[in-house]
């Protein structure tokens, strides 16, 4: 079986609007900023209201771990946002 050695992933999150595309982005932000992680790198964009992940890993191993804690966090942040105190 052929393991590669390097595995690269790119997604595409399309927002409803840029202001929630934007609020997003800053609440990952931190997470890319002090990744404890030396098994991948993360790199994020914005084009317009479409958050642009890219990953890359050492293994997929390392992909699937950084994939499932960014799409958490993604998800988590968009919750939040949709949330109306009363």
């Amino acid at each position: 079986m052929n393991i590669p050695e390097h595995v690269k992933a790119e997604f595409k999150i399309e927002f409803e609007n840029l202001l929630d595309a934007e609020t997003v982005l800053r609440s990952i932000e931190p997470e890319i900023q002090s990744s404890p992680s030396n098994r991948s790198s993360v790199s994020v964009n914005l084009d317009r209201n479409v958050l642009n992940l890219v990953i890359d890993a050492r293994d997929v191993p390392s992909l699937r771990a950084s994939l499932n804690s960014y799409l958490r966090w993604i998800i988590l942040s968009s919750d939040v946002k949709k949330l109306k105190i009363n």
